[in-house]
């Protein structure tokens, strides 16, 4: 049996933070969202802002191992709850899933 690296993958989650929830967003983002992610095998690698064009205004990225990893997370009930909440502050909300590659993707 061969010692096979996995590729790492990438979740891409772009968004408008609604208006007026700027602060309860954040704070679900950094107390709430991104440890239990953490927890889960996700680890936030980047967030993004658009400040000109037409596109959603903010794009978080987090890696997992491995694509085994991310769809256990994304099938969890955690994660659902996670999204749901994560939901209720923003608009144009999207995901997407991608190989790992340095720098911006979407």
């Amino acid at each position: 049996m061969s010692d096979t690296i996995l590729p790492q993958v990438k979740l891409l989650i772009a968004y408008d933070v609604l208006p007026g929830v700027q602060e309860a967003y954040y704070e679900f983002l950094v107390g709430e969202l991104v440890p239990a992610a953490q927890h889960m095998g996700l680890y936030m690698r980047e967030a993004w802002h658009t400040a000109f064009g037409d596109y959603p205004s903010r794009l978080a990225e987090f890696v997992a191992e491995d694509m085994a990893t991310l769809q256990d997370v994304l099938d969890s009930e955690e994660w659902r709850r996670l999204e749901v909440r994560f939901r209720s502050f923003t608009t144009d909300y999207s995901i997407k899933v991608v190989r790992f590659k340095r720098g911006f993707q979407f």
